[in-house]
């Protein structure tokens, strides 16, 4: 069933997934996109960093609750793209062995002025892991498809 524009309210949660982080899966991400000593070597990342282990990139963890949105939620809506996202915050590092969900909330919407056939909705996307801990928090303008008049 596809989730169109005009099946989202301001007010609606939604939650989805889990994701489960892997120190592989940090490392590999990290020496293509963001290789900086504390997303790559482990044992020095327990010893110097202040984050007291590996840590994911930010834009790992951007990346990761990215997959569980289009998983859970896009791939069965009328999803157009996103425009921008506004408050991208990493609070909390996030580390191999969590679990990651996150929760959208629909905070406005309006039908797209140049194009009746598409709406724009911002969100408030925060991601957690399994102890509640926020590990990222962001504000996406997505567009939506228009529910087709009949």
């Amino acid at each position: 069933m596809t989730v169109y524009y005009e099946d989202l309210s301001v007010g609606d949660t939604m939650q989805f997934g889990t994701y489960e982080v892997t120190a592989e899966e940090i490392v590999a991400f990290a020496e293509q996109y963001d290789p900086q000593w504390f997303h790559v070597d482990a044992e020095r990342a327990r010893e110097e960093s202040h984050f007291g282990d590996l840590a994911a990139s930010g834009w790992h963890t951007a990346a990761m609750s990215m997959r569980l949105l289009v998983d859970e939620h896009l791939s069965e809506a009328g999803s157009l793209g996103a425009i921008g996202v506004d408050e991208l915050r990493w609070p909390n590092p996030t580390f191999p062995g969590e679990s990651l969900s996150v929760t959208i909330e629909v905070l406005s919407k309006r039908p797209m002025e140049s194009d009746p056939s598409r709406g724009i909705v911002r969100t408030k996307l925060t991601t957690t892991n399994q102890d509640g801990d926020v590990k990222a928090s962001m504000k996406p303008i997505s567009m939506y498809e228009r529910r087709p008049r009949e």
